[in-house]
Formats: structure tokens, sequence, C-alpha cells
């Protein structure tokens, strides 16, 4: 049996949604690629496009269906970036099970080209958010001293992913710490520790991070934050604290499957989307995540005057994609029969971890200037629909520029890190 090299594969994303944002970026504005055609990442739903769109929902609910039970919340992009990155030195079926898996069929060799440029565009407009927003999206990578990489491979890695490089000695101990403080710094130290072991044999480390802080567009008065009941299930409940706010909302019951959906903007260009379902109801909801359910419920967002009741978050998660990927058909990669010949030129290269950890921070305000004029734009005498988030419901963090989504997950309890 051959000697097989590891790489090993580590996500990280950190979603802040309270504090207010330090960088500008001026960038870029449309995911057109240089051709004109469509980016295949983006979504419209007029158009058919491709199906990367339910990337997200099919991972979701393989999530889901290891973990019913808990706070799942994990970012798409993320994770699809660091395997298109992966798929750059990836060959023959490897790499049509990495497309295949991130919804991209029909491979050839422009095909390829085009998804590696559509992820290029997509990460530069993100990269490129106006003042109100922080959202950062690097990658990484850490490669063995002896095992550097094929110019090819670092050429085109660099020219689509933008990927910072290290040459790296992984016979040290300190190693783990190299890795460790270069995400940590880039998270704004909320992720500290992503990693607490490498096998002996890994050659390459490949790491992707997202870091993302906004401000809501209208602040929650941290005055009417009050303690309430959540319920995890009929029977238990929990205490935690209950932000709200009385505003005009978009918003939408679904009344085929029973589940309320409000619209949340952040300044900028994100929003979240919260879906509430009835008592009972949550399973066929998420049965029905789709990017076509998703495309419902926008277009039949209206305004109605709420008391929105949401409750602060603080929650973290951490998840084995080797194999989440595995039940969802992305197998080779992680085997002997993996073909990444183009990232070395050896054929003895394997993934052997694919690591992905997640942190949601909601709280009531923005700025503390934004948070006081919202108190007196939002308040009025007008009667409001009464909507209590004190069940688990689903949260979608969407760009609305490139349409992609940047986070998803499902809040059981609020309180759980």
């Amino acid at each position: 049996m051959k000697h097989l090299l590891c790489l090993c594969l580590l996500l990280v994303l950190c979603a802040i949604t309270h504090c207010h944002p330090e960088d500008i970026c001026h960038g870029v504005n449309n995911t057109k690629l240089h051709d004109g055609t469509e980016n295949l990442l983006t979504h419209n739903c007029g158009k058919q496009g491709s199906k990367y769109a339910d990337f997200a929902f099919r991972f979701y609910k393989q999530a889901v269906s290891k973990e019913a039970n808990t706070n799942v919340f994990f970012s798409p992009v993320s994770i699809s970036t660091a395997f298109a990155m992966l798929a750059v030195g990836a060959k023959s079926t490897t790499l049509s099970q990495i497309f295949e898996g991130l919804g991209f069929d029909n491979l050839n060799g422009t095909r390829t080209h085009d998804i590696h440029e559509s992820f290029h565009q997509v990460l530069a407009v993100l990269n490129c958010t106006d003042i109100n927003i922080t959202l950062n999206i690097g990658n990484a990578l850490f490669t063995a001293i002896g095992h550097e990489p094929q110019e090819t491979f670092l050429e085109n890695i660099k020219k689509f992913y933008d990927v910072d490089f290290f040459s790296t000695d992984f016979h040290k101990p300190e190693v783990l710490n190299q890795i460790n403080k270069y995400v940590e710094e880039k998270t704004k130290g909320k992720i500290p520790e992503l990693i607490n072991r490498l096998d002996p044999s890994t050659v390459l480390v490949l790491v992707n991070y997202i870091y993302f802080k906004a401000a809501w567009e209208k602040s929650f008065d941290p005055l009417r934050t009050y303690e309430d009941n959540f319920f995890l299930n009929k029977n238990v409940s929990v205490r935690v604290d209950m932000m709200q706010r009385d505003s005009d909302y978009d918003s939408y019951y679904d009344e085929d499957l029973s589940c309320e959906v409000i619209e949340l903007p952040y300044q900028g260009t994100a929003r979240a989307l919260l879906i509430l379902p009835d008592d009972g109801k949550m399973k066929q909801v998420e049965d029905a995540l789709s990017k076509e359910t998703v495309c419902k419920w926008e277009n039949n967002l209206e305004t109605r005057r709420l008391n929105l009741q949401l409750p602060k978050i603080s929650i973290s998660g951490s998840y084995d994609v080797k194999s989440l990927f595995k039940e969802m058909g992305i197998t080779e990669v992680f085997s002997s029969n993996a073909d990444l010949s183009g990232v070395t030129g050896s054929s003895n290269l394997q993934v052997s971890q694919a690591i992905h950890k997640a942190l949601l921070e909601v709280s009531e305000a923005g700025t503390e200037a934004a948070g006081a004029s919202a108190v007196v734009l939002n308040r009025g005498f007008h009667p409001s629909l009464i909507i209590k988030f004190n069940r688990p419901f689903i949260i979608l963090i969407s760009d609305k520029v490139t349409h992609t989504t940047l986070f998803m997950g499902k809040i059981v309890n609020p309180s759980k890190k």
C-alpha cells in the first residue's frame, strides 16, 4: 500500500452583529464574469442558474440530521471556497466529485475555469463591502518544507483565491500555534484555537476564514430588553434576554409551510432572514428548504407593523466537514484514491481533516448613535402584531449584491455556547 501524505482543510468563521465596522473597502460592484456571462455562484430568482445556491441547504440538512436538537451555524461560502481552492489541484473523479457536491455539473475545461472565476469575483465583491459592514474572507496555505506545491497550482490559487503562503516545518510543535495565531488574528480574537492536533504525515494545511461584523439598520433599544422564556421544546425552557422593537418589517406568513418569515436588514448590503416555524412544524420547514422556497418568501414579503421580539444570541459550533461531505457524496478526496496530483505533483496526497468552526453573536445595538436615533424613529402608537422568537428558529444571513448565503443556522438554544 502506498504511503499517503495528508492535507488538512481548516475552515473558520465569526459573525458578529452588534459592532460598528472599522474597515473601508472600495472595490468591485458587480459579479459578472469577464466575458459578461452570469456568475455561477450568484442566485437570481428569475433565472435557472447553477445549483450552488442549494449547497447551503443540503449541508444544513446533513448537519441537522446528526444533531436535530442542537444549535447549527456555519458558513456555506467559507466551506465551499476551501474546497474550490482544493479543486485547483484536483483531477479526474476527485475534481468532479468536489464540484458536483458544491452544485456544479457538466464539467469541462471552460466550465472549471468559470467556477474559479466565479469564486474570484464573489470574494472580491464581498471583501469590498461598503463602509457599514466589515466582511473579510481570506485563505492561507501552510506548506511543508520539501513538499512545496507546483508552480501552476500556486499561480492559479493566488490568481483566483488570493492565498497567503507560509513555508512550515510540521515536525515542530509550534506549528499549531502558528496556524492558530493566524486564524485568531484574522477573526479579531474570536477563534483563538482552530486546531489542536495534526496528522504526523501532514504536508499541507489549507485555511479559509470569514469574519463578518455589522450593525442592524434599525437597532434595538437595550432598555426594552427583558428576561423571558425560550422554549427548547414543549416541556423544557431556558431564560434568555429578549430584545424587542416596534417597527415596519418586510415579512410573510407562509401558510403552506406554517412559518413566519421576517427580513431584518443590516446597515449596508447584508440582511438576515429569520424563519419561525409554528409549534411542531420545524421538520416540515427544514425539509422544504431550497432556493425556490427562499425565492417564494422573498417574492411575497410585505411591509407590516410588528413588535419583533428576538433573543440575544451567543452560540458556537464545530463541524467535521469530512464526515458530512462523505454522506453528501464527496468521498474520494478523503481516500487513498484521491487524485490531488495537481497540488504537489505527487499522487499520494489525500485530505485527512476538514474542520469548520463557527461563532455567532447577536445583540441590540449598532453604533451608539444609530441606537439612539433608531429609538426615536421606531417608536409609535400604531398597534403592532407581536412576533416572538421564543422557540427554535432558522436564520439565513446573505449578501444582497452577490445573492450568496454567507451564514446559515438553526437557533435551538440562544445562550448555549
